[in-house]
């Protein structure tokens, strides 16, 4: 019986992994936290892994554990953490583990500036529904599957997402450094992660490193419209085949993307370019994995894809709700951008949340600029406080107003105020877009524009 406990156990993706490793029966898991919040809580309390109190009890850390894994809310002086190291245990960060406990299988990594979330859940999607098993660890919640994060003795493949951000409070390397990926995906680069990645030439570094870690005579699938992973694709070794790709021809009937498999139309229930682009990946990375394009485009055609991204949340005869996580500029620009071109006779109503570290740095607002331009009616939400939390310069609605460079944007620091704007639209004919990586301070998004759409379908 192999021994772990996990530090920080009630993080995002820190309680998934927990939940997977103790589906292992040869697997006893501990955790401690100093605070664990909802869904996670819940979800370790039925399978008896919530901790009895919250806080650090260096206690719990004995001689017998085989790891100590470490999640990203731990401090360097975390006193468990020390005890650890005081020890001498195997002490692992959260992608250190997921490689560790992979070394031996064919390892797909999905990276890249936006997309790599929804890229990572088609590629499960089609190997789910054909019958291959795959470990993973995915950021989204995907139809089908139980948990975010899957670890077994059997499955020959894992499937990451591959985050850019840092390792741990340890370890400064990107998270995806550590994978070694046999397919590597890299769906595009727009600088994100200010507070770590100070300048555009640094955050790129991180991408170009991650390709060199590539595991000889593997491969790299990139999208070829982005001219910085070019770049990189020009100077990879030699042994890595390049496997390109671009934006799939398809058609828009009635508000449904059709896209062709040789001679037969395919009909998807995603939409958009960059969810189109991220189809193609998945395609080359599923090829790699011996699915054939016919099976993989039948497997693909019914995915509706991951929880909170482009996910239509409420829908009536003449209008329609959509949530997406897009906050960072090149999300904001895509989403707007696909909702306008799939109801192009809509009105459409766009509303996001200033909510990351980068969004609510006055030196990266101008990042956002023309990025809301489709959107007949505009609006962002920021919350000053938050500002003062991460200890950021403060910023005006004016500035806002400026970097976005939209004449009619409405900008709002009430969360009150804003929801009540909204209830004075008329969602007649309208598609409706709330995109935020929090919930615009309390706002169930899902209640909200079901709200907002039934009240102006029962005119």
């Amino acid at each position: 019986m192999k021994k772990i406990h996990f530090i920080a156990i009630g993080g995002a993706a820190m309680h998934n992994l927990a939940l997977a490793v103790a589906e292992k029966k040869d697997y006893q898991i501990t955790g401690s936290d100093d605070e664990i919040f909802e869904p996670s809580r819940s979800r370790l309390a039925r399978k008896g892994l919530l901790p009895e109190k919250a806080g650090w009890f260096p206690e719990k850390i004995t001689p017998d554990l085989d790891a100590v894994i470490v999640g990203m809310h731990a401090t360097k002086d975390n006193p468990e953490l020390l005890r650890a190291q005081e020890l001498g245990l195997k002490i692992y960060s959260f992608p250190e583990y997921l490689y560790e406990q992979t070394r031996d299988k064919v390892r797909v990594v999905v990276g890249g500036s936006h997309g790599k979330t929804t890229t990572t859940a088609m590629i499960l999607y089609v190997l789910n529904k054909m019958g291959i098993e795959a470990d993973y660890m995915v950021g989204a919640q995907i139809e089908g599957f139980e948990n975010m994060v899957h670890l077994s003795h059997n499955a020959k493949i894992a499937v990451f997402e591959g985050d850019e951000y840092l390792t741990s409070p340890l370890d400064p390397r990107s998270k995806f450094h550590l994978y070694k990926p046999d397919i590597a995906i890299l769906t595009g680069i727009a600088w994100d992660h200010i507070n770590v990645f100070p300048t555009f030439e640094k955050y790129v570094e991180q991408f170009r490193i991650f390709t060199d870690l590539i595991e000889p005579e593997g491969h790299l699938i990139y999208f070829e419209g982005d001219p910085e992973l070019c770049k990189i694709a020009g100077q990879l070794r030699s042994d890595i085949g390049k496997h390109p790709y671009n934006t799939p021809a398809a058609e828009i009937k009635d508000g449904i993307t059709c896209i062709l498999s040789g001679n037969e139309e395919i009909t998807l229930k995603i939409f958009g370019n960059h969810n189109l682009q991220n189809l193609q990946a998945a395609r080359l990375a599923c090829s790699l994995l011996g699915v054939s394009e016919h099976d993989f485009y039948h497997a693909i055609a019914d995915f509706t894809g991951a929880s909170n991204r482009l996910e239509k949340i409420y829908e009536t005869k003449n209008s329609i709700a959509f949530k997406d996580f897009a906050h960072s500029p090149s999300k904001l620009k895509a989403t707007v951008s696909a909702v306008r071109n799939q109801y192009p006779q809509r009105k459409l109503v766009a509303c996001m949340e200033l909510h990351t570290f980068s969004s609510l740095t006055a030196d990266f607002l101008p990042q956002y600029r023309s990025c809301m331009d489709e959107a007949d009616m505009a609006f962002v939400y920021f919350n000053p406080e938050v500002i003062k939390h991460k200890r950021l310069a403060p910023i005006a609605t004016s500035d806002i107003q400026q970097a976005f460079g939209k004449p009619n944007l409405q900008v709002f620091t009430d969360s009150a105020k804003l929801q009540q704007t909204l209830r004075n639209i008329d969602y007649t004919n309208t598609a409706l877009l709330m995109m935020t990586s929090g919930n615009f301070d309390g706002i169930d998004i899902k209640a909200f524009a079901k709200e907002l759409l039934s009240k102006t379908s029962d005119k």
